[in-house]
């Protein structure tokens, strides 16, 4: 992933996290009280927003340090790829009640710790 595709996937990424919040809080918000699940879906929202902004800081050093923008690549790649399951899995469990779907959760948070290992081992490489 390119430094300018973690920047705009990164923002596509908190727009829809902003709107899902506000489906959520607005529109959703008598089904996920009812269900229970309206503390599941704003974790998803959130975990969206947070990773959404990492995205956007992994492509700006990528791109203010290009040296080291392909091992950035690969935390860009653990962020958007445990984001789209942890964040995907818990608003479609918020929604569906399949419970399945909470197994595949802790997935995708080992795939956001994975992002963060590999921007801090990414950062280890900024001369200073």
């Amino acid at each position: 992933m390119t430094p300018r595709s973690c920047i705009i996937w990164g923002a596509l990424l908190g727009g829809a996290a902003v709107a899902c919040g506000a489906f959520g809080a607005h529109g959703l918000k008598a089904v996920l009280e009812q269900s229970g699940h309206a503390a599941t879906w704003e974790t998803g929202c959130r975990y969206a927003m947070v990773h959404a902004l990492a995205l956007v800081a992994v492509g700006a050093v990528g791109a203010a340090r290009p040296s080291i923008a392909g091992s950035l690549a690969a935390a860009a790649w653990a962020f958007f790829v445990g984001t789209a399951v942890f964040s995907g899995c818990l608003l479609a469990l918020s929604l569906t009640g399949i419970r399945v779907l909470g197994a595949i959760v802790p997935l995708g948070g080992a795939a956001l710790i994975l992002g963060w290992l590999l921007f801090a081992r990414a950062a280890a490489r900024l001369d200073d």
